[in-house]
């Protein structure tokens, strides 16, 4: 199936002892660039998520936002730094002599000296905690993919609507094809007929021209190729996968066929024609840069 490079997925853990929310969305890029906000503390996990993403996407600007909330009661601990205490004790009892005020420190007053007392964060289990984090990620790029997809059938559909009508121009190019040859020689000849005043004219002498005005103003080839290269395209969308590199290359090629059946074209109808091939092959270039 065809992916959109547009997407946007969430997901959210949340039990007794945290809550983990992740948030993914994605624009347009030739390459997959993804850029990760999430808590310092968890930064250590950014190299297994960027891996697990690639499992997901190949291609676009991709964002993760993840929140984390931890609701464990005994994840901190108090620890009392004695010999800091002491060397706080020992220099207050110093400027009692040096100064000979009396010292009337107390423990409730040196315990809120700095560093006494600090609360210091204990080690999470980092399995246990990557395998909640894996799994809220799996799920928010799951819902991702799936908004890629939906959006890609859109896509599709409306590619190959615009492939029908290019069709179409192809068709009322080869048509009409016949009728200028056809009119290009009878221009001739009158155009001699007046100039010589004479009813014989040498049908040679036309011929000759009118298969040199043929050769220049040929563009067979020209539709052979769009039209082989709109069936690949239908083909390539109905074959799905990454495919968006391949569609470009190949609107470019179509683009390129269209350019020289307008500059061959002498023909005001034709040339509007292949100016609206033009404009569609345009549409349908733009459209495929949405697609991973």
């Amino acid at each position: 199936m065809i992916k959109s490079m547009t997407g946007f997925g969430r997901a959210e853990h949340c039990d007794e002892k945290r809550k983990i929310t992740v948030e993914i969305k994605s624009v347009n890029h030739r390459y997959l660039d993804v850029n990760i906000k999430m808590p310092k503390k968890l930064g250590f996990f950014e190299t297994s998520i960027r891996n697990l993403l690639k499992e997901y996407m190949q291609r676009g600007k991709v964002d993760l936002y993840m929140t984390y909330e931890d609701f464990a009661e005994d994840n901190f601990s108090l620890k009392y730094n004695r010999d800091i205490a002491a060397a706080y004790l020992r220099y207050l009892n110093e400027m009692e002599k040096d100064f000979g005020i009396e010292n009337d420190i107390r423990i409730s007053v040196l315990s809120r000296y700095p560093e006494v007392f600090t609360l210091e964060e204990m080690e999470v289990d980092e399995k246990e905690l990557w395998s909640d984090m894996e799994a809220v990620i799996r799920s928010a790029c799951e819902a991702f993919v799936k908004s890629r997809l939906d959006e890609g059938e859109n896509l599709k559909n409306d590619l190959i609507g615009k492939l029908d009508g290019m069709l179409n121009y192809v068709e009322e190019i080869e048509k009409r094809a016949p009728a200028i040859i056809e009119e290009y020689r009878q221009k001739i000849k009158d155009k001699v007929s007046d100039m010589l005043s004479d009813a014989s004219i040498d049908e040679s002498r036309i011929l000759t021209e009118v298969t040199l005005y043929a050769d220049r103003s040929c563009v067979d080839e020209e539709l052979v190729r769009l039209r082989s290269h709109i069936k690949g395209t239908v083909d390539t969308l109905n074959a799905g996968g990454s495919v968006g590199r391949k569609l470009d290359f190949i609107a470019q090629e179509m683009n390129r066929e269209a350019n020289t059946i307008l500059s061959k074209s002498t023909d005001l109808s034709t040339s509007n024609v292949a100016i609206d091939l033009k404009t569609d092959i345009e549409k349908v270039r733009e459209q495929i840069q949405n697609i991973e």
